[in-house]
């Protein structure tokens, strides 16, 4: 499957409105060594990192919930809002 960062993140940010909700800033890095994109989410100074799987991605762009990403997501923005509070 072909596709793009921006087009990742997207999906991302779609499926997950959690991040757009609490304010937190995504960019993603493909890795090659790891063959995983490196997924970043910031807010402020504050910032986190999640690895998501080429495969993982892949599944996710055709629609399936990225389960792991989804389990991080709420744990770094609990974790962030801990942090700025």
């Amino acid at each position: 499957m072909s596709y793009g960062k921006e087009e990742l993140k997207k999906k991302i940010v779609d499926m997950y409105p959690e991040i757009k909700t609490y304010g937190l800033s995504t960019d993603l890095d493909f890795d090659e060594e790891k063959n995983a994109w490196v997924v970043s989410f910031t807010k402020g100074k504050h910032n986190r990192h999640a690895f998501l799987d080429k495969k993982d991605a892949d599944a996710c762009l055709e629609g399936n919930a990225c389960i792991y990403l989804g389990v991080l997501i709420a744990q770094y923005i609990k974790d962030l809002e801990e942090e700025i509070t």
